[in-house]
Order: C-alpha cells, then sequence, then structure tokens
C-alpha cells in the first residue's frame, strides 16, 4: 500500500501543479491538497492516523469528498469521453472530486488498524 500511497501523492502534487492557469486555481489546489497530505501522512507517519482525532479528521475529509463530489458531478451527457471531458470545465471538476473522494478512501484502508481483540477489549 506504500507504493500505491506514494504514486497516489505524486498524482495530487501534478494535480496542484497543473491548476496555475485555471481561474479558480487556488480553491483547486487547496482541494487537491488535502489528499495529497493525507497521503504523504501515509506514507510518512502513519501511526498519526491510529490517533482517534485524526481518524476522525480524515472521516471528516472524507464525507466531504464525497459531498463535493454529488455537488460538482458532471450533469454532460457522456462527461467520461475524451471529447467530453477536454472542452468541459464541469465535467473536468466533478472528475477531480471523484478522483479526490477515492484518494482518500485509499488511505482510510491504508490506515493502522487494531487487532479484533484489542477492539472488542475497548
Amino acid at each position: 500500500m506504500r507504493i500505491v500511497n506514494i504514486v497516489l501523492c505524486l498524482l495530487m502534487l501534478l494535480f496542484i501543479g497543473v491548476q496555475y492557469n485555471d481561474p479558480d486555481g487556488t480553491m483547486w489546489m487547496v482541494i487537491y491538497a488535502i489528499p495529497a497530505i493525507w497521503t504523504a501522512i501515509v506514507i510518512f507517519r502513519r501511526q498519526i492516523l491510529a490517533d482517534k482525532m485524526t481518524h476522525l479528521l480524515l472521516l471528516m475529509c472524507i464525507v466531504a469528498a464525497v459531498a463535493g463530489m454529488l455537488f460538482y458531478w458532471p450533469s454532460t451527457p457522456g462527461w467520461w469521453r475524451q471529447e467530453i471531458w477536454w472542452e468541459v470545465e464541469t465535467a473536468r471538476e466533478g472528475m477531480g472530486l471523484m478522483i479526490v473522494a477515492i484518494v482518500l478512501v485509499v488511505v482510510w484502508f491504508s490506515r493502522p488498524r487494531k487487532s479484533l481483540a484489542s477492539e472488542l477489549s475497548n
């Protein structure tokens, strides 16, 4: 999972980099920075995710990403075809939030988990 998170972190950093000429690029840089930070945490400080507050914060980010994905869901027919998303910004934004949500879910599954016995004893 570490390699997957490294690839996803680099992908999010690339997404941040290509926002420089977008009219609302600053907002999207922040949106893409959130999963980049979470993947970096999994890569370099995975044990932090065992903390309940950090765990809750990650869960809130996932919920926000899913809500944003639903809000920005592309309404253009055939939005997944390259000729559509290449021209229609709302399709790209919706797809971007889908990717953010997927990356955050990968981070969720990459977090350290307690054993079943320790979960039952709490």
